[in-house]
């Protein structure tokens, strides 16, 4: 039973999610404030953060931001409307993914189960290592290393770079990274695929502003491409 964390500050949202979440089958602490919710994730260490965008005193993008710092807890945004900044931001500051309200709660479910799975990783009974210059993506280990060195990464973000060392040399739309990497396909989900490599890339490239690993193709995707 996932246990997760739910900051929002509308006392009956946070309730009706509380329930559905609840019912399936979700273990839920809820926080109505980014301060209270900060104090929540420190001590009780949740697997998953469900987080408002419009929160009063914090922010849900600055709670995001502070969470980040330290830890690769995944976590999913609330926010009111899909053609929103706030989505964009939020996805800068560090989030997996994000969900409209009002809030269908099959919809959150299965954006949280999917986040889940990525968190989970795999484990192949055989090594299955890819290796591109100094970095190493351990695709058995879901670990990944420059120089022997773990690089830190969110579930997502390793997802993203395993789906692409699957593949190296080949351009993968933003559509069949959508389906490979965040198990839905919404056309204008795309700005996921795209906050998800700025950030990639700001941790695995040498020079972040000259990518040599995670090419754009233009038009169409991206590929992972090996060091020349």
């Amino acid at each position: 039973m996932p246990s997760l964390l739910l900051v929002e500050d509308d006392p009956s949202i946070r309730m009706a999610i509380e329930l559905a979440l609840t019912r399936q089958g979700h273990r839920v602490t809820t926080a109505a404030t980014g301060e209270e919710g900060l104090e929540l994730w420190q001590t009780q260490r949740p697997e998953l953060v469900v987080l408002d965008v419009m929160l009063p005193g914090l922010d849900g993008f600055e709670v995001c931001r502070r969470i980040r710092r330290t830890d690769q807890v995944p976590i999913i945004l609330l926010t009111a409307r899909s053609d929103d900044i706030d989505v964009v931001v939020g996805l800068e500051s560090g989030a997996d993914d994000y969900v409209v309200k009002p809030v269908q709660p099959r919809v959150l479910d299965a954006r949280i189960r999917a986040v889940l799975r990525r968190h989970g990783g795999s484990s192949p009974d055989q090594a299955d290592v890819a290796v591109f210059g100094d970095l190493s993506v351990d695709r058995s280990a879901m670990i990944v290393s420059r120089a022997g060195v773990p690089i830190s990464l969110t579930p997502t973000e390793l997802k993203l770079l395993v789906e692409l060392s699957r593949r190296p040399g080949q351009a993968l739309s933003r559509q069949q990274l959508l389906r490979l990497v965040w198990d839905h396909d919404y056309l204008g989900d795309s700005r996921l695929v795209d906050a998800c490599v700025q950030r990639l890339r700001a941790k695995v490239e040498l020079v972040p502003g000259d990518p040599q690993l995670i090419r754009t193709v233009r038009g169409i995707g991206y590929r992972l491409d090996p060091p020349r």
